[in-house]
């Protein structure tokens, strides 16, 4: 199984009303067909009232296992329902890496 899909199999405990998990692998300096480098971007009821440290430390917790592996890096995107609305279903793009836009 890949990494990306245990990633998005653990974060369904969330019950999610949005989950996408997306290798970003490729806009890094590492070997092609990696599985290091993930933005998600998840929306739950579960993060009402959590601030976002908190919200940060309960995906670090789901995700122990692939962090302490194979992911070097993880960019996050965590909003209730209600943030998620208001920012119209949208999430940050991510920037370039200095050591990755080369190949």
């Amino acid at each position: 199984m890949s990494v990306q899909t245990r990633i998005e199999e653990k974060l369904a405990a969330l019950e999610p009303q949005y989950l996408t998990v997306e290798n970003e692998s490729h806009m890094h300096h590492v070997p092609p067909d990696s599985e290091t480098h993930f933005k998600v971007t998840l929306v739950s009821e579960r993060f009402a009232g959590l601030m976002p440290v908190k919200r940060h430390q309960l995906i670090y917790s789901v995700l122990a296992d692939e962090l302490a592996g194979p992911v070097h890096a993880l960019a996050l995107h965590l909003y209730t329902p209600q943030q998620w609305a208001a920012r119209g279903g949208s999430r940050p793009d991510s920037p370039n890496c200095r050591g990755g836009g080369g190949r």
